[in-house]
């Protein structure tokens, strides 16, 4: 264990600390654009800096280890000096359109101007000029608001793999881009939106959820992705008792599976909960008809015409076919039932090659 002393107060932690994560346990609030904890360390954003007595540089605090008898201020002049310039000039290049971001009210940059007062920027040069059209139906990418923090491009990188995106040519004209500039349907993402989660701007938002409520006007239900038997934590974004949108939980003790990961079935393909076909009844087909039914007659219903065929036909003229879409508790169930009760060992399933 080391000893740092953090705004005058006495903190310990062990050797190899970042010093941001040693002002958090200090109690101070570092803000950050780049950091990321679940991806590898940038430190370009350079929101982080503190003052480390003694030393003529401000210090990065994502990539600067803690050090025994460190003295740090947060937030001395210098520092607010420095992050408002940061702030200014990623204003000089970010679209100003907040009223209307999908991102309003859900947006580091926004919260951290409006921390340190920061409404204009008295920098000129190349201002926004990045965004074009990408005709794919899930991501909307308006690099107009990009603040090039690259987080989109290392969970691009290190969670899903897909290494569909990187950082195009340098200074003023940098920016995100796929291979040659193309069209993400054209490169190798595969639409998870883990660019979308990562991103601490407007820059990546859902095309499927445009429109439909900013974050705060939303409630955040967390329940389980029902695609696959994977079993991943999601959050419903309900607003007027309507699911408008997904957005992921990224706490490693509510969402062990998945981290906050999802793939485009389980972050986009939501839309079917609003569906005006979904059945909300059970229905019994009579004299080539279907009529709705009580969820007890459905049920009586269906053990008299199993019962009826088994013992006319015999066990092994029924076969159980389970889905993917249920969990492996019910999938078990499912085939117990059907070996049990059945007799028949005809048991298969939609998710095998």
């Amino acid at each position: 264990m080391i000893s740092l002393t953090i705004d005058g107060k006495e903190v310990q932690v062990p050797k190899g600390t970042m010093l941001l994560e040693a002002c958090r346990i200090a109690g101070a609030d570092i803000p950050t654009l780049c950091y990321d904890p679940d991806l590898k360390l940038a430190g370009s954003c350079r929101m982080c800096v503190v003052e480390a007595k003694g030393r003529r540089n401000l210090l990065a605090t994502c990539v600067t280890p803690a050090e025994n008898g460190m003295e740090i201020h947060t937030e001395s002049s210098d520092v607010i000096e420095a992050r408002k310039i940061i702030l200014e000039l990623l204003l000089s290049r970010h679209k100003l359109e907040c009223h209307t971001c999908e991102s309003d009210g859900d947006c580091k940059l926004q919260d951290y101007c409006y921390r340190y007062g920061v409404a204009d920027s008295r920098f000129d040069g190349e201002g926004p000029h990045f965004t074009k059209p990408d005709p794919n139906p899930f991501i909307m990418r308006d690099y107009d608001k990009c603040i090039m923090c690259t987080r989109c491009v290392r969970a691009c990188d290190e969670i899903t793999g897909a290494l569909a995106i990187n950082i195009k040519d340098r200074g003023h004209h940098a920016k995100i881009s796929t291979a040659f500039d193309g069209n993400l349907a054209d490169s190798t993402c595969v639409f998870c939106g883990q660019c979308i989660m990562v991103c601490p701007v407007g820059a990546l938002t859902s095309k499927v959820s445009a429109g439909k409520g900013k974050p705060y006007q939303t409630e955040k239900v967390v329940t389980t992705c029902t695609y696959c038997g994977t079993g991943c934590t999601l959050a419903l974004n309900v607003k007027g008792d309507k699911v408008v949108g997904v957005t992921s939980v990224r706490d490693i003790e509510k969402s062990p599976v998945n981290n906050g990961a999802l793939c485009v079935k389980g972050r986009f393909g939501w839309d079917f909960i609003n569906s005006d076909e979904r059945l909300t009844t059970p229905l019994i087909r009579e004299n080539g008809e279907l009529r709705q039914a009580s969820w007890d007659e459905a049920l009586d219903y269906t053990a008299s015409r199993l019962k009826g065929i088994k013992e006319k036909h015999g066990a092994d003229s029924i076969a159980m076919f389970t889905s993917a879409r249920v969990t492996n508790e019910e999938n078990y169930l499912a085939q117990k039932f059907t070996r049990a009760v059945l007799g028949t060992n005809n048991v298969d399933h939609c998710a095998r090659l």
